[in-house]
């Protein structure tokens, strides 16, 4: 049975699960897991995933398989991984716009893509062959990012990450923290980005706390509360959009669990009031529509 994700979810993580599982927040309506974390592993760590299970619909995020590799995923890990999301019933599983390795070597990190046609025709022939693997929709997430790989970028990353969705065919799972970050560290417009994103593409969104160095930079750690810039932008995108699940990340030094229930709860309210205005602004084209229609008929 295939999960219904929507609402605010949280990503379960090992640092407060003990409190997670003991709480009744209404607002938290879905987990995302990282697959990397159970496939072939049993024990306490499977015990810990179905005790999740039995409360929240799950929905599955890679953390190793970088849509930008030059090579396709070795089968002897996605044949596992598909039987572990078709046990999850996951909606989509989703992975980063990213490599992670290179010359067989796992570097464990995100590292960016060169914003050029070479790389978008790299990233939508491993989209494809990862989706038709794992036979279920497959969502890429944007990256934050602190330098250009190779020299100078052929195209903006807004552009780039376009132009991967359009030839992949693919779903996005956009990652509001990210565009924020990196529109601080790069010096664009993360609404003006944000206003490009197809709404027919995106499934899932991300927010999450960075931090901000000494001199300016600023890292995406998942280390923070979320800022104030990255809700006002997401209620922002919601209005537009309409009801896309929204995550909080948090994936190192952890609050008390209270406080992460306070940001649920501020997520959830600003959930609601976006696409309460969504619904009304969708209703009003709708009203409108047939006198638009008069109005041209008449020209």
């Amino acid at each position: 049975m295939t999960s219904r994700v929507e609402g605010i979810g949280i990503g379960f993580r090992y640092g407060f699960a003990d409190a997670l599982l003991a709480a009744d927040v209404p607002e938290l309506r879905w987990l995302e897991i990282h697959p990397e974390n159970y496939v072939g592993r049993g024990g306490r760590f499977r015990y810990r995933l179905d005790q999740a299970r039995e409360r929240y619909p799950l929905a599955t995020h890679g953390l190793t398989l970088g849509v930008g590799a030059v090579m396709p995923a070795e089968d002897d890990y996605v044949a596992p991984l598909a039987a572990f999301l078709a046990d999850i019933g996951t909606p989509w599983h989703s992975e980063h716009l990213c490599f992670s390795g290179t010359g067989g070597v796992m570097l464990h990190d995100l590292l960016p893509l060169p914003f050029s046609p070479q790389s978008i025709a790299t990233a939508a022939c491993r989209i494809g062959e990862l989706r038709d693997r794992i036979e279920r929709p497959l969502a890429i997430e944007n990256v934050s990012y602190y330098a250009h790989p190779g020299g100078p970028p052929q195209m903006e990353e807004v552009d780039f990450l376009l132009q991967v969705l359009e030839a992949a065919d693919a779903k996005l799972l956009l990652d509001v923290n990210n565009v924020w970050v990196n529109s601080q560290n790069h010096g664009f417009d993360a609404r003006a980005f944000l206003d490009r994103i197809p709404a027919e593409r995106v499934v899932q969104i991300h927010v999450a706390g960075p931090t901000v160095r000494p001199d300016g930079l600023i890292i995406d750690t998942h280390g923070e509360a979320v800022r104030s810039e990255c809700y006002e932008l997401l209620e922002h995108v919601l209005e537009r959009l309409g009801p896309v699940p929204v995550l909080l990340e948090r994936d190192q030094n952890f609050p008390p669990f209270a406080e992460l229930v306070s940001e649920i709860r501020q997520l959830d309210a600003i959930y609601q009031r976006a696409i309460a205005v969504h619904a009304a602004r969708c209703a009003r084209n709708v009203a409108e529509g047939p006198a638009r229609d008069v109005e041209r008929a008449l020209v």
